[in-house]
């Protein structure tokens, strides 16, 4: 059982976590993920972590309450337990990899959207904690889904925010933005991140292809099982298949065929709806108390 010492609101139906793992908290590095269940028999449900304190041995995680599963998550308050809470899965941003000379001769660009803000954080804070700032945009729908916007900007170098209908920040998309960095005030950029919706990646993807700049893309939404035994989260990478969560869950974005990883996503979403009705209609929300 691993027990929840702290919970808070970021947006509508989106809340943090911070949960007692000391194990995973020692070993967590940015752009893994853990695999969580909250009842005997339920989902197992892979979140990708948003950040982890060794010394107080918990980890980070943010959850959007969209489906059956991660309803109940939430539903869970301060001082409330977890049944299992396994990690850290996958495999961890290359940045870590990179030595210091190599990342001050990088300029790097961090693209994330809605709830994947939460996974861009933990990369954005290893690297400002080594000495180098990069540059962020996130992009949400409104000021009201905006999240961790204090603690991007204090480790980040440039900070943008964008909004869909202009309620706060740049109006419009973040390839909006990102073209205007780009094209109207010359930035230069060695690396782009993306993490956030599908389709949003894709279309970044597609942009920086035609600056020529090289760009990971965070698969982390495909995953459900989180071992590749499910072969649920299969994407095609250059024409290779690979398993979102023991490959990933990064790769080369301007290799990833975001096309078939959507259809993929779809499959499920009926499924979903059915149980999401089933629990409206059994089931009284505890959300936020």
């Amino acid at each position: 059982m691993y027990k929840i010492v702290k919970k808070r609101p970021l947006a509508e139906q989106i809340f943090l976590m911070d949960i007692e793992a000391p194990r995973v908290a020692k070993s967590a590095q940015p752009g893994q993920f853990v695999i969580l269940r909250v009842r005997d028999k339920g989902e197992r449900i892979p979140l990708t972590i948003c950040d982890y304190d060794r010394e107080k041995g918990t980890v980070t995680i943010v959850t959007q309450c969209i489906g059956v599963s991660t309803h109940l998550i939430c539903e869970h308050n301060e001082d409330d337990y977890i049944l299992d809470f396994a990690g850290p899965l996958g495999q961890a941003s290359e940045l870590i990899h990179a030595t210091d000379e190599e990342l001050a001769n990088k300029k790097i660009l961090f693209v994330g959207g809605g709830v994947g803000a939460a996974p861009v954080y933990p990369q954005v804070k290893y690297l400002s904690n080594r000495g180098f700032k990069p540059d962020v945009i996130i992009g949400a729908k409104s000021k009201n889904y905006v999240i961790l916007e204090e603690e991007m900007r204090a480790v980040s170098n440039n900070y943008y925010i964008t909004t869909d209908d202009g309620s706060y920040g740049f109006k419009g998309m973040v390839t909006d933005k990102l073209k205007e960095l780009v094209e109207k005030e010359n930035k230069k950029y060695d690396l782009v991140v993306t993490i956030g919706p599908m389709i949003m990646m894709k279309f970044v993807s597609l942009l920086t292809k035609e600056y020529s700049i090289s760009t990971v893309a965070s698969l982390n939404t495909l995953m459900v099982d989180g071992t590749g035994m499910c072969g649920a989260c299969r994407v095609s990478i250059g024409g290779q298949t690979k398993f979102t969560c023991v490959d990933g869950p990064e790769f080369d974005a301007h290799l990833v065929d975001f096309d078939e990883a959507m259809r993929r996503q779809n499959m499920y979403k009926t499924i979903e709806g059915q149980k999401r009705e089933e629990l409206e209609k059994n089931h009284k929300c505890k959300i936020g108390r």
